[in-house]
């Protein structure tokens, strides 16, 4: 184990004792592996002390959240929409949507967020799966063009809708993934997928949060909208 592996799992450690990080290839078409929390850790009741710990230190990046899951298969059975591009990955988490971006093309890939964790498992991530990934910690210090701004999982709290119209003032197009926010009518946004997974390790989530939804965000000038890749 490599010393950033290592300090990632002394991390989770200090969250959840008895915890460790594990190779998890994902169940997709295209070869891509994760370091993810161990199948096999207790789903039990928490003591409060360990809640606590959670609750202060949200562990996103140890899962493969199902929206980011679907999203990261899309892009690489359609590279088309990533391929010679500038991408930002806005709440990477573990990484797996800009990885999976950087496998499929893309010129150059921006991972941000705000979790110090999240950005070194996303690192530890790319390197695990050989691509190289720019890392920023503040969505508004990424300089210059975005050509694709790809989100998943970041609607848990509605209180983050207010950041769809940021994304198209950010960038032309915006491809999110979600499985949270069934009442989708976000101005400039429209479903273009629905695909059926679950969270890794599973969670046991409800049905519903298995439903994970693409939409796509564009800016529209003219008359129309430009056209979806083929």
């Amino acid at each position: 184990m490599n010393e950033a592996l290592a300090q990632l799992q002394r991390r989770l450690c200090a969250i959840l004792p008895a915890a460790r990080l594990e190779t998890t290839p994902l169940p997709i078409a295209a070869p891509l592996s994760l370091q993810l929390l161990n199948a096999d850790y207790p789903q039990g009741e928490l003591d409060a002390d360990t809640v606590q710990r959670v609750m202060n230190n949200p562990l996103y990046w140890v899962f493969c959240w199902a929206s980011g899951l679907v999203l990261a298969d899309w892009l690489l059975a359609n590279p088309d929409w990533v391929r010679g591009k500038r991408v930002l990955d806005f709440g990477c988490g573990s990484g797996v949507v800009a990885i999976a971006a950087a496998l499929a093309g893309a010129r150059e890939v921006v991972a941000c967020d705000i979790d110090p964790d999240a950005l070194a498992a996303t690192a530890a991530n790319a390197a695990l799966n050989g691509v190289s990934l720019e890392l920023c910690d503040n969505f508004d210090a990424v300089k210059g063009e975005v050509e694709l701004l790809i989100v998943a999982d970041v609607l848990y709290d509605r209180a983050n809708l207010a950041w769809l119209e940021r994304f198209l003032l950010r960038a032309d197009r915006v491809l999110l993934a979600d499985s949270r926010v069934k009442d989708f009518r976000a101005p400039g946004y429209r479903q273009i997928a629905a695909r059926e997974a679950h969270t890794l390790p599973d969670l046991d989530e409800s049905a519903a949060f298995r439903d994970v939804r693409i939409y796509l965000g564009e800016v529209v000038t003219g008359t129309g909208a430009a056209p979806c890749p083929n």
